[in-house]
């Protein structure tokens, strides 16, 4: 396992503190999958450069020190502006929050208005509605973020959000071509190494990993590079825009794609909602809430499109920070 001391790296801006970050030596690797869902094909090969990303998702601690310091309100805690939901009535309009709350009887899995609310007054500070707080959730994730409450709280840490093709490299830990973070087996020995759903979704949670909701960001082992919760627990954000589905692979292997940043903003809109026009960015990691009858997102390669605007209860993020002259990276001293 790497790790940044950034003290000896000249090469970076002073301002950045990446102390608590993992370097990841960056390589060509093959990105998606050919296997699962369809917006995850064509599995190609990719190349990133060098560059450091948080060991664990931006916790609920963390996330309250940069409100303190900076003011911050979240997109959740603020009523939307109807001329970007044309038709919505106005009692649909209020600050709150996507819940996971299901219904006592589930008739429909493709309808999943009967597991999620729209809660008002649900956000970072209260993710289960008014009623609730995060005493006691220092260490969990912090949740109900949207895109632009991720993206404020990266400018400020003196940060990035990842890009797709950064998180998959980093999520897959050194091993290329394998099923989950860990390997090709779901729980080797028996071993639960992700927090991810046990039972039959969305009616039946187990709780046999130890958690129903989400849990603290290093209470599963890590990957190969160090890194908690890149499986699990909660969504992240990265900073690429929706696409279907991958680029083909290179001809050539003179033509793999450097650092490739996904498609444009144009082409990430949802094609059901033409009247509303909000783009949508890649999410990567799967959550709690991810079950093997009903979303097996919790794989390296898996992706979902969220619109920028949206927050809910099982989406975070974590940070970058990349090389300022990649030629000249080189990893640190190891911690």
């Amino acid at each position: 396992m790497l790790r940044a001391d950034l003290d000896h790296c000249e090469w970076l801006p002073d301002d950045v503190k990446t102390g608590e970050m993992v370097f990841i030596p960056g390589g060509t690797f093959r990105m998606g999958s050919d296997h699962h869902y369809p917006e995850e094909a064509p599995s190609h090969r990719v190349f990133v450069d060098s560059f450091w990303i948080d060991r664990t998702p931006v916790t609920n601690r963390q996330f309250k020190q940069f409100v303190n310091a900076t003011g911050h309100v979240t997109e959740a805690q603020i009523v939307p502006d109807p001329r970007n939901y044309p038709g919505a009535l106005k009692e649909m309009l209020y600050a709150g929050s996507l819940v996971f709350s299901p219904l006592p009887r589930i008739t429909d899995l493709t309808d999943w208005s009967q597991w999620w609310s729209l809660l008002r007054g649900a956000n970072w500070r209260h993710p289960y509605g008014p009623g609730s707080n995060i005493r006691g959730l220092d260490d969990h994730p912090v949740v109900h973020i949207s895109y632009s409450d991720a993206a404020a709280y990266a400018r400020w840490a003196g940060k990035d959000l990842p890009t797709e093709a950064e998180w998959e490299f980093a999520a897959r830990g050194g091993l290329d071509g394998e099923e989950f973070a860990w390997g090709d087996a779901l729980m080797p020995g028996g071993k639960h190494m992700a927090n991810i759903w046990q039972g039959s979704f969305p009616a039946q949670n187990l709780g046999e990993d130890g958690y129903e909701r989400t849990s603290p960001v290093m209470a599963f082992p890590p990957n190969g590079y160090g890194l908690y919760d890149m499986i699990g627990n909660v969504w992240e954000w990265t900073s690429d825009w929706w696409t279907a589905k991958h680029a083909a692979d290179a001809a050539k292997p003179c033509c793999i794609p450097k650092n490739p940043r996904g498609g444009g903003e144009d082409a990430s809109y949802d094609p059901r909602l033409p009247d509303i026009r909000i783009p949508r960015k890649v999410l990567k990691g799967g959550s709690h809430l991810c079950a093997p009858n009903y979303c097996r997102r919790y794989r390296p390669a898996a992706r979902h499109a969220e619109p920028v605007d949206t927050s809910t209860s099982h989406v975070g993020f974590r940070c970058v920070v990349r090389a300022a002259d990649p030629d000249s990276a080189r990893s640190p001293s190891a911690g």
